[in-house]
C-alpha cells in the first residue's frame, strides 16, 4: 500500500513538471510581433503646435500639428519610384 502512495505522488510530480515545462515552452514560443508604429520623438514648437517624428512600417514621417488646421505629414525617406514626382507634403 505504501508503494502505491509513493507512485501516485511521483506521478503527480512528473505531471506538474511536464505541465510547467509545456507552459514555459509555450510562453517562450509566443513572442509578440514588433510594433509597426512608433512615436520616436516629439517637441513643442509653441503652446498649441508640435512636431513629431513617427516611424510606420519602417518609414519615417514628420508630423506637424496645430490648432489652426489639420496635421501635415512629411515623408523623410521617399521610396524610389521611377518617373514619379515626390510629394513634399501630405495632409488629411
Amino acid at each position: 500500500m505504501k508503494r502505491e502512495g509513493r507512485g501516485n505522488a511521483s506521478l503527480a510530480a512528473m505531471s506538474r513538471e511536464g505541465l510547467l515545462g509545456w507552459l514555459q515552452r509555450r510562453l517562450q514560443g509566443a513572442r509578440r510581433a514588433p510594433a509597426r508604429l512608433a512615436l520616436l520623438e516629439r517637441i513643442a514648437l509653441a503652446p498649441r503646435q508640435s512636431l513629431a517624428l513617427v516611424e510606420a512600417d519602417g518609414r519615417r514621417f514628420l508630423v506637424a500639428t496645430s490648432t489652426e488646421g489639420g496635421p501635415a505629414f512629411y515623408a523623410l525617406d521617399q521610396r524610389e519610384r521611377p518617373n514619379a514626382r515626390p510629394a513634399a507634403r501630405v495632409s488629411w
